[in-house]
């Protein structure tokens, strides 16, 4: 990974600093996901509105033209857990898909909590249990689990686009 020390002045943003700080061997990332689940949906909803600074794909692999299936995967895979193709090709499922997701949006605080001891191995266990129970879980949940999130993402990322030129005020 690139040093941002190591690169040249980008400014005192908290998020030119961050954006160094990505390893370019796997940003963009391409995250494979199911529209038709409503949880993946708003997850990726969530994601898609954080996603300023362009370091996320997104392909719904439930889409009825969908044939971008990675060579070391199946449709029914992409399926059953989230996977990501990395920007040199490598292909990532599960829990690190959404470390690596969370740390491209500027949410470190959730990448870094998926690495701590005690909750590794939870998150590791868990998130497969999750995905084969996702359909199960209600609309009305998932939206009460989301909306909040998905609202301040909206307006995050509305204030990202914002400039004095541009924005009504």
């Amino acid at each position: 990974m690139t040093s941002i020390h190591n690169l040249p002045d980008l400014g005192n943003t908290r998020y030119d600093s961050f954006k160094a700080g990505l390893d370019p061997t796997i940003y963009p990332l391409t995250l494979f996901y199911e529209s038709a689940c409503p949880l993946c949906n708003a997850e990726m909803s969530n994601l898609m509105l954080r996603d300023t600074g362009g370091h996320l794909r997104f392909a719904d692999v439930s889409a009825p033209d969908f044939t971008d299936v990675p060579a070391s995967a199946t449709l029914q895979d992409l399926l059953d857990l989230i996977h990501a193709r990395t920007a040199d090709g490598r292909v990532l499922k599960g829990v690190e898909v959404f470390r690596l997701a969370y740390e491209a949006v500027g949410l470190g605080w959730v990448s870094s909590a998926m690495r701590m001891p005690l909750l590794r191995p939870l998150a590791e266990w868990g998130y497969p249990v999750l995905a084969r129970n996702r359909h199960r879980i209600p609309r009305s949940f998932v939206r009460l689990l989301f909306e909040g999130a998905v609202r301040r993402a909206a307006e995050r990322s509305a204030a990202a686009r914002c400039d004095s030129a541009s924005c009504p005020r």
